[in-house]
């Protein structure tokens, strides 16, 4: 089954995303679409929030004071340089690349466990169940994961349910192989990665 699951993902180049999850009391949300080349995601934990987009050429940052600073880490001063502005940053760099890594078809393959130590199952209505678990370490508690795949001429993930730690989420995977745009922000409204966090 996770073979036939990795063929059918790798052959998709796009999807959206939104997961719903907890972590303690702060509720966190995600809405993202990710692509061949470009992506896109809006990202909410508690009160904080950020904006990236991702193109061939360049990724954009935006957000609200609190998000720069507790989910970015800019300091106070430099979230204060960026002000309503957008932070830009060239293909090629290292900010770019972590953003490019999981805003693409790049990510598609953290979508799936390894085949170690997973079960496999149906649900009511005939789509595979995958279920599976990772221990404890010192900085992370036990989680189990519950992946919904289609049983589709396509097994394509449809859910994916974490619970453990404190918290948990949802994850829900639509919109395979569908095409979206993203929105590039004007020249004048945007201000470089380097002039922020430099100088």
């Amino acid at each position: 089954m996770l073979k036939a699951a990795k063929r059918a993902v790798v052959s998709e180049k796009s999807v959206h995303i939104v997961v719903s999850s907890t972590s303690g009391t702060t509720k966190n949300h995600v809405r993202a679409d990710l692509g061949v080349s470009s992506g896109q995601e809006y990202f909410t934990s508690g009160g904080a929030a950020i904006s990236i987009v991702v193109t061939p050429k360049y990724a954009y940052l935006s957000g609200n004071a609190k998000g720069l600073e507790t989910l970015i880490g800019l300091t106070s001063t430099q979230q204060k340089k960026v002000g309503t502005k957008v932070i830009v940053m060239k293909a090629g760099t290292s900010p770019y690349a972590s953003f490019q890594s999981n805003l693409t078809v790049v990510a598609f393959a953290s979508f799936l466990p390894t085949s170690t130590g997973v079960s496999l199952g149906r649900d009511r209505h005939g789509n595979y169940v995958l279920s599976w678990s990772k221990a404890a370490t010192s900085s992370t508690a036990k989680t189990t994961s519950v992946l919904t795949i289609s049983r589709g001429h396509k097994a394509l993930p449809m859910t994916e349910v974490v619970k453990g730690g404190g918290g948990g989420g949802t994850t829900t995977f639509t919109r395979w192989g569908k095409s979206f745009s993203v929105t590039i922000p004007k020249h004048a409204n945007t201000i470089a990665y380097t002039s922020v966090v430099t100088g």
